[in-house]
């Protein structure tokens, strides 16, 4: 992972690494989870987006995207909607049936809906059409204007489900690294600049809590391994690699953020760059990429906040 060391000072004397975050193409879906209450849609986006921080060893890419209010959902019930990503629509659409099939099918009074509009047909992806068959038999189909849906009898009454979801081509790997003087500064400014990506729409960062300790490199000295700690970016290592980190530095967290499009990207990062530099002991914000040679999409931090 590269960065530069050209950077500029801003008022509170945080430098801002000259260097770019570099993003790649991916598919995504986004789903709408309704329940019962704001309680059991929450723990169905929880349990469904689970084991999705990465596509180096995950399935998917996965998070919740936005809490839905009643008016906004399409049964009228609380809702959350949730968003995955893979590398092309055959992995995404094999990680949604089962993600589905063991998290939103065995939760209570959840039903499940396709939040992606106006998608072509040909880049649809069966959800309910493979799950019906857990109704052995006793399953339903039912049209709602131009729209399948299953009704499969479980214990509580019916799961209502989707019979296919849309996809759409998105991108994966926005990111800000944050560094402060402390391991707890560098946390609460990174929680800090995650709060404000949560309000942003078409966007998930998917790590633990959005925010990732272990950053990677691509490589490593074991060739089985595809991904290693990004030694650049670890205090312990300063002495022992060429370091990326400035000498008051002590701790560094990174954000990964993905979306349905370079304005969604670019626009949480920059209201994440922005939160981030209001917090005490933050000493450096950079981000990573790879020379270019990773993903054709370009985040400059210097022109984030140029636009700001």
């Amino acid at each position: 992972m590269n960065t530069t060391k050209s950077c500029t000072v801003i008022p509170n004397h945080i430098k801002i690494h000259d260097t770019f975050a570099e993003a790649f193409g991916v598919t995504g879906t986004r789903l709408i989870i309704t329940a019962i209450s704001a309680k059991w849609a929450k723990i169905a986006a929880q349990e469904l987006t689970g084991y999705g921080t990465s596509v180096i060893a995950c399935d998917a890419e996965a998070a919740i995207e936005q809490i839905l209010s009643e008016e906004e959902t399409p049964d009228g019930r609380p809702g959350i909607a949730v968003m995955l990503f893979a590398f092309n629509r055959e992995s995404l659409g094999k990680a949604v049936v089962k993600r589905v099939g063991q998290t939103i099918l065995t939760c209570p009074t959840t039903a499940l809906y396709n939040g992606v509009e106006d998608c072509p047909k040909d880049k649809m992806m069966p959800v309910g059409k493979q799950l019906r068959f857990f109704g052995d038999g006793f399953q339903a189909s039912k049209m709602i204007g131009a729209e399948r849906f299953w009704r499969i009898p479980v214990m509580d009454g019916e799961f209502f489900c989707v019979d296919s979801v849309g996809s759409f081509r998105g991108i994966a790997g926005g990111n800000l690294l944050i560094g402060a003087k402390t391991q707890l500064q560098a946390l609460q400014a990174t929680e800090a600049a995650v709060s404000e990506m949560d309000n942003c729409r078409g966007i998930i960062t998917p790590f633990p809590g959005g925010i990732v300790r272990s950053g990677s490199k691509v490589g490593s000295i074991y060739k089985a391994l595809v991904a290693s700690t990004n030694d650049a970016h670890c205090p312990t290592l300063k002495a022992r690699c060429e370091s990326h980190l400035l000498p008051e530095t002590t701790a560094m967290y990174e954000i990964v953020i993905d979306g349905n499009s370079e304005q969604a990207i670019a626009t949480a990062m920059k209201k994440g760059l922005h939160a981030a530099c209001q917090q005490p002991g933050v000493t450096e914000i950079s981000a990573g990429n790879y020379g270019g040679k990773l993903g054709k999409h370009h985040f400059h931090l210097h022109k984030l906040l140029e636009e700001s």
